[in-house]
This record gives structure tokens, C-alpha cells and sequence, in this order.
């Protein structure tokens, strides 16, 4: 039965040190070193025919190669590049595998002086790159890493989200808005459900940009405003997934009453919440100058 060649979906060239080696991510998102770029990257001269594979076979070193990853060696995935003829290579990690195998040869002096050269070289890879983090350099060079965050992001909303618009429920307690409106210095509208305009930009703030990455954004496509009103028809809890996204608000939500509780003015509360539960890349601030746009959504 013919081997079957899997194709690359991504490419590029993985720096290690001075070189630039040939990588790939294969369907199945399997990241792949070419051969040749391997037998470089080990200071070989040569990677054509099997030089590769004997060289790491020789007497002494051959010893510390464990028999899983010489299979691995003489066992290379055969693979179809974006462009160009198929070609030889293997998973990323085994680099670093060879690299072990290669200096625990050379602690234990079974190295040959003609070989010595292979353990620098191990050395210096192992200092460019560990083995948790080899998958990620290859996913950077071949910009694979994008993609992949695009992925994850799809998959996380995919369960925090209903693509269909549940049934409302309230979710948001009278005394989150009331601990607001204390924290503000603003007299509470008892008797009326009607609120200032403000509370739904900080109800942006503080609750829906807290929420991971990419839900906000998200809630808005599916619940967009209505042309006519500029208003938003329901509200973004009905769209949260009633297994994770509507408990991941609800855990959120008593977090934040907890430290406005705490708190003795809105300054401090901010302070509180930057500090428990920050934004990626910014800190909270709030401009209650402008009105708000997003207080129909909440």
C-alpha cells in the first residue's frame, strides 16, 4: 500500500541561531522540520541519501538513541510542500529528542572526536529553543499562529455563545445597579426601572469587556441595533449558552458585586477590579462625559 502524503497547509523558515531551516504545518496540524534542514541544523555538510540516518546510527551515539525515536529517524513523514517536489522530514519535537540523545552520548564519552561537533551543535539548539516551546516557533514561522488563534477563538465562542436567541431571563441582580449608582454618587431611581444611559457603558466596562476575548464582539453581531431605533432589540444574556456562557456571567457578576461591596468609592472599585480581574492590554477607564451607546444590550 502506497505511503500516503500528507500536504502542507503552511510554511516557513525556522530560525535557529545563524540558520534558517525549512518547516511546515501539515494537515492535521502536524509541525513538521524538512530532513535537509535537520541534518543543517546538526552541522551535517549533508543530508543527500541516507546520511541523515547513519550518522546518528554510529557506534557510540547510535547507543543513546532510545528504539522509539530510531524508528522515528528511519521512518521519516513523507510530505507535499505549498509548492515544489514532496520531500522528507519529521515532527519538530524530535530535534530536540536527537539534541538529548546526542549530548547524553557525549557525557558519557561515546562520542568519536569526529562526532564532537554534533554535540556543540545540540547544545547551542537546545539553548535556542525547548521542547515545549519548539511547536510555537514553527506556528510563528510558518504563520501558522494566527490561524490557529483564529481557531481557538472560534471554538471557545462556539460554546459560550447561542447562535439562537434564548428565552430572557434576568440575570443581572437590582443590587449590581444599585451598588453602581452608590459607588457614582448618583440617587438611586427607586419605584422605576428606567436608568441613566451611563450604566450601560460601564455595564460594558466592567462586565461584557471582562469576558473572553472576542464575546463582546460577538454579541453584537447577533444582536445588532435596529436601524429605526438605533436600539438593540434583546439583550446580550439571551445569547450567552445556558452550560458555560450564562454561568461564566453569573460567577463574573458576583465577583464584581463582591469587590463593589467592598469598595468606598467608584475610584477604589476600579482600582479593585483591575487588579482581580484586568483587561488584556488596558486599564479601566471610564468617560461619563460621552453617552453611552451600549445601554439597550446589557
Amino acid at each position: 500500500m502506497a505511503e500516503k502524503i500528507l500536504k502542507a497547509t503552511h510554511q516557513g523558515k525556522l530560525s535557529l541561531g545563524d540558520l534558517a531551516i525549512d518547516c511546515y504545518v501539515l494537515e492535521g496540524e502536524r509541525r513538521v522540520i524538512h530532513k535537509r534542514g535537520m541534518a543543517r541544523a546538526l552541522g551535517m555538510k549533508s543530508a543527500g541519501g541516507n546520511v541523515f540516518t547513519r550518522t546518528l546510527q554510529r557506534k557510540g551515539l547510535g547507543s543513546e538513541i532510545p528504539q522509539i525515536l530510531a524508528e522515528k529517524i528511519e521512518n521519516p513523514i513523507v510530505f507535499k510542500p505549498l509548492s515544489g517536489d514532496p520531500g522528507h522530514g519529521y515532527e519538530a519535537d524530535i530535534l530536540i529528542d536527537i539534541c538529548d540523545a546526542i549530548i547524553e552520548a557525549r557525557n558519557k564519552g561515546k562520542l568519536s572526536p569526529s562526532q564532537e561537533f554534533l554535540a556543540i551543535q545540540a547544545e547551542s539548539i537546545i539553548r535556542s529553543v525547548a521542547k515545549v516551546g519548539i511547536a510555537a516557533l514553527v506556528d510563528e514561522a510558518t504563520g501558522y499562529q494566527a490561524e490557529r488563534e483564529r481557531d481557538a477563538l472560534h471554538k471557545l465562542l462556539s460554546v459560550y455563545l447561542s447562535e439562537e436567541r434564548l428565552k430572557w431571563a434576568k440575570m443581572f441582580p437590582d443590587e449590581f445597579y444599585k451598588q453602581i449608582y452608590r459607588l457614582r454618587g448618583w440617587p438611586f431611581p427607586t419605584g422605576s426601572t428606567k436608568r441613566t444611559p451611563y450604566v450601560g457603558k460601564i455595564t460594558n466596562k466592567i462586565v461584557y469587556e471582562k469576558l473572553p476575548p472576542g464575546v463582546l464582539e460577538k454579541l453584537k453581531k447577533l444582536n445588532p441595533r435596529v436601524p429605526e431605533t438605533r436600539r438593540r432589540r434583546w439583550k446580550y444574556t439571551q445569547f450567552l449558552s445556558e452550560d458555560i456562557g450564562q454561568p461564566d456571567l453569573r460567577d463574573h457578576l458576583l465577583q464584581v458585586i463582591a469587590l463593589m461591596r467592598a469598595a468606598p468609592n467608584w475610584s477604589t472599585f476600579t482600582r479593585l477590579l483591575n487588579r482581580a480581574i484586568p483587561t488584556p492590554g488596558e486599564q479601566l477607564t471610564l468617560d461619563i462625559d460621552k453617552v453611552a451607546e451600549d445601554e439597550d444590550g446589557m
